[in-house]
C-alpha cells in the first residue's frame, strides 16, 4: 500500500532502482530510496555525524530477508513451509509469531498467518496464481487456523505438514521497525522508515515538525496512476500502516475478487470497507491490525480498536449511495493535520 510523505522540500517518490546512496538534505538529513521485497522503501534520517548508513541498511535487509521472505527458499519461513526438519526459528520470526498470535486472538481469527494456502489458491499469494476457477475452500480451511501451529522453543510445530505460513500482512511493518531500531542504534533520533507504505518514525522531519503522511483516497486504481489524497496525518514515535482492497483485485465472471481473504470463511471479503489505516506503538502491530480490520469491516474494526488505548484507526468506506465516508476512533483526531 503506497502512502505519500509531505516534507517542505519535496515529496518522497518511489524510484525504480535497487538502492540510492544518501542525498544531502536540509538540516543534515539523508535519504535512501530503493526496492526491496518486491516493493519500494524510503528512509529519511539525521545521523549525528552525517554518516552514510546504506551498507548497514542493506545488511539488515538481507538479514531480515533470510528470516521472513516467502520468496527466498533459504529463509526461515520458507523452510518451515517446506517442512525442513533442520530449520530453527530466529528472533525475527519469533517476534513476528508472538505479535501475530496476539492479533489473531484479539480479532477472533480475522488475522491469521496460516492463510497462505487460501491466499495462494485465490491467486494473490507467493504460490501458483490460478484465477480461472474457484478453489476448494472447504479443503483449504482444514489447513487454516493459527491454533494449528505452535512455537516450541526454537521450532514451529504444525498439526498438519501441509499448513503454510504467509507473513506478508505483518512482515513489512516489522521490517520498518527493524530498520528504525538500526537507525537508533547508530544515534539517529530523527528518522522515518517506509517500506511498501508501512511507516515507522521518530523525532522530527527536516522542517522540525512531525512527519507528514498522506493517506490515499481509495479508488480502483491498480497501477496507482492517478492517486488522490484523502487526508494528511502528522505522526512521531509511532508506527502507521494502511491496508486496502482498491489496488489488488481481479474480476472473474463479472464478480470482483479483492486480495483480502477472511481466514475464517476462506473467501475474499465482500463489504464496504475500502481502506484501514492504523496507528500503533509499533509498525508491525499497526500492519497486522490494518489487515485484520479489512477482514472485519467498519463496525467491528472500530469496536476492537477502541479496546486498545495505544492504538487508533482511520477507516474509509462507502455508504448505501456508494459515496466515500470516513470513520475513526476519537484518538485519531490528534493525528489529522489542520
Amino acid at each position: 500500500m503506497k502512502v505519500r510523505y509531505l516534507f517542505f522540500w519535496m515529496a518522497l517518490v518511489p524510484l525504480a532502482f535497487t538502492a540510492c546512496r544518501p542525498k544531502a538534505e536540509p538540516a543534515g538529513y539523508s535519504r535512501n530510496t530503493g526496492k526491496i521485497y518486491g516493493t519500494f522503501y524510503n528512509i529519511v534520517y539525521q545521523h549525528p555525524e552525517g554518516k552514510d548508513l546504506q551498507a548497514e541498511i542493506d545488511a539488515r535487509f538481507a538479514e531480515f530477508d533470510l528470516s521472513m521472505s516467502t520468496f527466498n527458499p533459504r529463509s526461515v519461513i520458507s523452510r518451515i513451509n517446506t517442512n525442513d526438519e533442520s530449520v530453527r526459528t530466529d528472533a525475527y520470526f519469533e517476534a513476528m509469531y508472538r505479535q501475530a498470535v496476539e492479533v489473531s486472538e484479539a480479532t477472533n481469527g480475522a488475522f491469521d498467518i496460516t492463510v497462505a494456502p487460501l491466499v495462494n489458491a485465490w491467486g494473490f499469494g507467493f504460490g501458483k496464481q490460478d484465477r480461472d476457477s474457484a478453489p476448494d475452500v472447504g479443503a483449504l480451511l482444514q489447513l487454516t487456523g493459527y491454533k494449528k501451529i505452535e512455537l516450541t522453543g526454537d521450532r514451529l510445530v504444525k498439526s498438519n505438514p501441509a499448513i503454510m505460513l504467509d507473513a506478508s500482512a505483518i512482515a513489512k511493518g516489522q521490517a520498518s521497525d527493524v530498520i528504525g531500531h538500526l537507525l537508533e542504534a547508530h544515534g539517529c533520533r530523527n528518522y522515518m522508515v517506509e517500506i511498501g507504505g508501512e511507516v515507522a518514525c521518530k523525532g522530527k522531519n527536516p522542517k522540525g515538525e512531525h512527519w507528514r503522511i498522506g493517506i490515499d483516497k481509495p479508488v480502483d486504481d491498480p497501477a496507482n496512476e492517478s492517486p488522490e489524497l484523502q487526508t494528511i496525518v502528522e505522526i512521531s514515535g509511532v508506527g502507521l500502516a494502511t491496508s486496502g482492497n482498491y489496488r489488488q483485485f481481479y474480476y472473474r465472471d463479472g464478480k470482483k475478487y479483492a486480495h483480502t481473504i477472511d481466514p475464517r470463511t476462506g473467501y475474499p471479503v465482500d463489504h464496504r470497507l475500502l481502506s484501514a489505516t492504523v496507528v500503533a506503538e509499533s509498525c508491525m502491530k499497526a500492519d497486522a491490525y490494518a489487515t485484520a480490520f479489512m477482514v472485519l469491516g467498519t463496525d467491528s474494526a472500530l469496536a476492537i480498536c477502541r479496546k486498545f488505548p495505544d492504538m487508533d484507526c482511520y477507516l474509509i468506506y462507502t455508504d448505501d449511495a456508494g459515496k466515500l465516508q470516513v470513520a475513526y476512533t476519537d484518538g485519531f483526531q490528534k493525528y489529522i493535520a489542520d
